[in-house]
């Protein structure tokens, strides 16, 4: 072989190891890009839904100094009372931003009735908020669950109340198994565990009830809509429920002695105990359209008898919760 053909190979050898290598450069520098990239995305994602949470919690201040300027109106005339007609309970509130807006939404959970109202401190049933219960689900329609599940649900024994009842035997057997809880409802969505409701029934339910990290707050009467109103007494009807809430929405009950002493509840024997014209606890809803994402947050605030606010718990991942007319809106009724 020639001097000349063994050069002429050795470089076409060379040439094919060069674009190799520029081969293989190409592909991890594509690749290398392709990960920056992502991480890019990701990176500027969190950065987004990060500032838009903080701006949430922005959200969440606006309505405690909102319930705060409330209580301090209700100090100076000297009349703690919540009812429908104040602006926190009628309007959800729009706060814009440079490039996206706020919107914000007070909902009082005073009207509903408390679960963890159930079942007292002692671990007696509360006989009273169990028929209370027992009447809303008639209400309602709902025969998927029934109270004494509940009352099983929270109480720290093993041992069903009735044969409707269902305790760890009943959930020990579902795929995957699963024990109760013994302990108050940490939140209403704990109503999807219950031996047998479906989610039809669960929808229907969650606006009237509550889970409140504390008993015995009562029911307000001011708040309460007509299913809870008719859920008070086994022998009123939805028109008598009805009328007493058209009843309030003309002047609002200053004291339980009024609302007792209306025309539906005379001779039921209606007594104030468990009933309140206060509320102190509240869900902020807050909705953040920012930089084409939505970021939504639930917080639950405790507004305390001397007017303290505090922040309870904060839920990122129920959404549609702004249901009220926005205040200041075109065609609004606000002041």
């Amino acid at each position: 072989m020639t001097p000349s053909k063994t050069c002429s190979r050795q470089n076409g050898a060379a040439l094919i190891m060069v674009l190799l290598a520029m081969a293989l450069v190409v592909m991890l520098a594509a690749g290398m890009t392709k990960h920056q990239s992502i991480r890019v995305f990701k990176a500027g994602h969190f950065l987004a839904q990060s500032q838009g949470y903080n701006i949430a919690l922005g959200a969440e201040a606006f309505a405690r100094q909102t319930l705060f300027q409330d209580y301090e109106e209700d100090k100076k005339d000297n009349s703690f009372i919540d009812s429908p007609d104040e602006p926190w309970a009628r309007y959800s509130a729009i706060l814009p931003l440079d490039d996206g807006v706020v919107e914000v939404q007070i909902d009082d959970l005073a009207g509903r009735i408390n679960l963890n109202d159930l079942v007292m401190a002692s671990g007696e049933i509360n006989q009273s908020v169990r028929d209370r219960v027992v009447r809303l689900l008639d209400v309602l329609e709902i025969t998927s669950v029934n109270a004494d599940a509940m009352i099983d649900w929270v109480d720290p024994n093993d041992e069903t109340v009735t044969a409707y009842g269902a305790e760890d035997g009943r959930y020990l057997i579902q795929d995957p198994p699963y024990r109760t809880a013994n302990q108050p409802f940490v939140s209403v969505t704990e109503l999807r565990l219950l031996d047998g409701i479906n989610e039809e029934d669960y929808q229907r339910l969650i606006p009237f009830v509550t889970a409140l990290p504390v008993s015995g707050g009562g029911i307000n009467v001011n708040m309460a809509p007509r299913q809870v109103i008719q859920a008070l007494h086994p022998d009123l009807t939805a028109a008598q429920a009805e009328s007493v809430i058209l009843q309030r929405e003309d002047e609002r009950f200053e004291d339980l002695q009024t609302f007792l002493a209306l025309p539906e509840f005379a001779g039921l024997g209606l007594q104030a105990e468990g009933l309140t014209l206060k509320t102190h606890f509240f869900e902020v809803a807050s909705r953040i359209t920012y930089d084409d994402r939505v970021v939504n947050l639930v917080s639950l605030v405790y507004r305390s008898p001397a007017g303290e606010l505090a922040t309870v718990q904060r839920d990122a991942g129920q959404k549609n919760r702004i249901t009220k007319e926005p205040f200041g809106a075109s065609g609004s009724q606000g002041p």
